[in-house]
């Protein structure tokens, strides 16, 4: 049988003054040749690793708090706690400790915190005890000075502390305290507000134990209402028995942790509301009022895992049809608490606790509630949902798959929480976007388990996009049939951002099965049309969506672009957007620079062949003009495959020289741009001119030929003939009298009116006629709906 006395748990206190779990192992002293003393040692219970090894230095202060605990720090930034299971294994450790520091076991703290002054501690030695004033109504102003001239001194705080656990002392304030209110004696009232923060601020865990006890915390309480800084004094006692009530959802029949959950609630009161905002050198005095509280949290937590009973009768009030709505929602709450309090407990104890949870049916139970038509009650599931997705998203994960084995795709508890997260009524979506921040962690394959057996990734994917992604796809499909949104009131655009949202982090991580989703059920042409949204961030998100496909660089996805002439959209947006330099003209103008930049062939000859004429006068950035570029050179390829032979025997000429030092010719050879030899400005090193120069030159003599002839033959075209587009019943560019839109740099303006590319003369991209005063616009076909 496992020695419980021993078993303990590790916790460390980090930056924001709340303590880690560490791991929970048996505790053991002995002495460490590696450390040179006796030391700590505490072993974990799972796998026997070393969890903690501490040498007890002599000039350490431990302390021990709740009969319990131990408390100490090992360096200044650094401090460390053993909970034990049993009181015994802790006095055990404790008189270990005392032994090596050569201290009674009967204390509770074995050095002083903070070294003193020689003269301080001179002083103190010479009065080995500190004398307390008789506890009296006429002596509290003498009282009160004696707390706060002892609070600077750690020596005379612990000396203080000691004079009032021994005399009783703190009992004694209380009953004056009592008179002071028959009296009316606000003074003494004031004297005594002073003395209890000051001894709050002694951070004894043997005063706290005295002073939250049953019969004292509600008298500790009113006197911490009497601050003489406020007038008039606060009402707390009043708020904690009349106002604060405490409801048992289900009946506690352990009559030890009901009497916990009431210390706690009212202790963690005193720190929030009663006590005074501790100033920065004050803040450290305070940190046992955290332990105390963080420490009755795990306590309480684990009593009630523990009450089988009592869990039971939870979920089976929870989930029957005959319980009441307000005595569902007071379950939900005390629900919702519970899980909270849960985040106190170390990780395998967590583990241990949702699982607990789990088997008790908690998945179906929300399910339950949030079918429900009480917002506070949904709200209060929604919480809790979200603990169990942040903490164990698998689990959630294996409960809707095995789910769906059984019910329909309509009742599904993640189609409940996309149902909800549509049907927020909140203005700002508040609760919409806390269901879509879980509906991403659920779909996220960095969380997502892979096992020699199965691929959780594989099953819950397929599940998904079968069962769930048309529920969530919904409202995006009903609001875009037509070339605008149906609907583009704020919260629509809201919602449709949302989902935006969560399909471009599906295009990013899902690779083929967002893929074969947004291609059979024609998804991007349904989200390009909110490009015409009034609402520019809408517009936005519809870009981006495109933006972070085109990104992937994926050829079936470009063919369906190509296909559909989805570029059509955008481009109209561009050109209806204007001269107006804002977030939607540097978007698009960055997508069409990253395909000329990565060089996508297939797309920069759609755009080329089917909007040029519509961007060919954007000359306040080079974007259009360089695809233009990239085309060419591409067709040229095409056209004459001898240039690229020609640049292959070229590069093999280089590789074939000695590797001797380099001549300058060849330094020229390495610096030139591919680019510069499509322009026909090869550099050839002089020892091979005399080879095949000929017909190396030919090709390019050629080329350059060719590209002058077709300059002059495109500018005899512009003169003669108006803009008209690719010729495609999809596509046209037409006139549209009596709008104009500038589409090039304000400093174009001044072009003349034949020059194409002046955005603000009257003539249209490529015309030349004054009668003329339209601007390009694009018109599209009716969409056919393909769902």
């Amino acid at each position: 049988m496992t020695d419980t006395r021993r078993r303990v748990k590790v916790y460390t206190l980090n930056e924001d003054r709340q303590w880690d779990d560490r791991g929970t192992g048996h505790v053991s002293s002995g002495y460490v040749e590696r450390l040179k003393g006796m030391s700590l040692l505490v072993r974990a219970e799972s796998d026997g690793s070393l969890l903690l090894e501490s040498k007890i230095n002599p000039n350490t202060a431990y302390q021990k708090q709740q009969d319990t605990l131990i408390v100490w720090s090992e360096a200044e930034n650094y401090d460390l706690a053993l909970s034990f299971q049993e009181k015994a294994g802790c006095d055990e450790i404790w008189e270990k400790i005392c032994q090596v520091q050569g201290k009674d076991p009967s204390v509770d703290i074995t050095q002083d915190l903070v070294d003193e002054s020689e003269e301080e501690r001179f002083d103190d030695m010479s009065s080995p005890g500190l004398e307390l004033p008789s506890c009296e109504l006429n002596r509290l102003e003498e009282i009160a000075e004696l707390v706060a001239s002892s609070l600077p001194s750690p020596l005379r705080r612990e000396k203080l502390a000691l004079a009032l656990e021994n005399e009783g002392y703190i009992k004694k304030l209380l009953e004056i305290f009592h008179v002071c209110e028959d009296l009316e004696n606000l003074e003494g009232l004031h004297h005594l507000y002073e003395i209890i923060k000051g001894i709050f601020l002694l951070n004894r865990t043997a005063l706290f134990e005295v002073m939250f006890s049953e019969e004292c915390i509600m008298d500790i309480i009113g006197c911490l209402e009497y601050d003489p800084s406020l007038s008039p004094s606060r009402k707390h006692r009043e708020f904690l028995t009349k106002t604060a009530k405490f409801k048992e959802v289900i009946p506690i029949s352990d009559p030890e942790l009901k009497q916990k959950i009431h210390q706690t609630y009212r202790v963690q009161y005193i720190q929030d509301m009663v006590l005074p905002t501790p100033s920065v050198f004050e803040e450290n005095m305070l940190s046992t009022l955290h332990s105390f509280i963080f420490f009755n949290k795990v306590e309480i937590v684990g009593m009630l895992q523990e009450d089988e009973k009592f869990l039971t009768e939870l979920f089976a009030q929870l989930t029957d049809e005959a319980t009441d709505e307000e005595k569902r929602q007071e379950l939900v709450n005390f629900l919702k608490e519970f899980c909270a309090f849960s985040q106190t407990l170390q990780p395998q104890n967590r583990d241990a606790f949702f699982k607990t949870l789990s088997n008790m049916g908690i998945l179906p139970a929300l399910e339950v509630i949030l079918g429900m038509d009480d917002a506070q009650v949904r709200s209060a599931a929604t919480d809790i949902f979200s603990y169990l997705v942040e903490y164990n998203p698998s689990m959630v994960r294996e409960f809707v798959m095995q789910e769906a084995q059984q019910n329909d795709d309509d009742i599904l508890l993640i189609n409940l929480i996309i149902e909800h997260m549509i049907c927020d009524t909140d203005p700002e979506l508040g609760g919409a976007v806390q269901l879509m921040g879980l509906l991403r962690t659920l779909v996220d394959p960095e969380n997502m388990l892979a096992t020699a057996n199965k691929t959780e990734k594989t099953e819950f994917l397929g599940f998904f996009y079968k069962h769930c992604m048309h529920v969530l796809t919904a409202p995006l499909l009903a609001n875009t049939t037509e070339e605008k949104p149906s609907k583009d009131d704020f919260q629509t655009a809201q919602l449709l951002a949302l989902i935006l949202e969560l399909l471009t982090f599906c295009v990013e991580h899902h690779t083929y099965h967002i893929k074969n989703y947004i291609i059979n059920k024609d998804i991007l042409r349904r989200v390009l049309v909110l490009m015409a949204s009034k609402h520019a961030f809408l517009a936005l998100c519809a870009l981006r969506f495109k933006r972070k496909i085109i990104g992937l660089k994926d050829e079936f996805y470009n063919r369906y672009i190509m296909k559909s002439f989805l570029f059509e959209p955008v481009v109209k947006a561009f050109l209806n957007n204007g001269s107006r330099y804002n977030l939607m003209n540097s978007a698009i103008i960055e997508m069409f620079e990253f395909i000329r930049v990565e060089d996508i062939k297939s797309l920069t000859a759609h755009v080329i062949e089917n909007y040029w004429k519509a961007l060919e006068d954007v000359d306040y950035v080079q974007t259009f003009k360089g695809l233009k570029l990239r085309f060419e050179q591409q067709r040229e390829r095409q056209d004459n495959p001898k240039l690229d032979s020609m640049r292959s025997i070229l590069r093999n000429h280089r590789y074939r020289r000695d590797a001797r030092t380099l001549e300058d010719e060849e330094e020229m050879w390495f610096n030139s741009d591919e680019d510069d030899m499509e322009d026909g400005e090869a550099v050839v090193p002089p020892s091979d001119k005399t080879k095949n120069e000929d017909d190396i030159m030919d090709p390019i003599s050629k080329f350059m030929e060719r590209k002058k002839l077709k300059e002059s033959e495109e500018k005899e075209v512009l003169l003669k003939t108006n803009l008209t587009g690719r010729q495609s019943p999809s596509f046209k560019l037409s006139f549209s009298s009596g709008t104009k839109t500038n589409l090039t740099s304000q400093s174009s303006a001044s072009n003349l009116s034949g020059s194409p590319g002046s955005p603000g003369s009257p003539g249209s991209p490529g015309s030349v006629s004054k009668s003329t005063s339209q601007m390009a616009a694009i018109t599209t076909k009716d969409v056919p709906n393909c769902l």
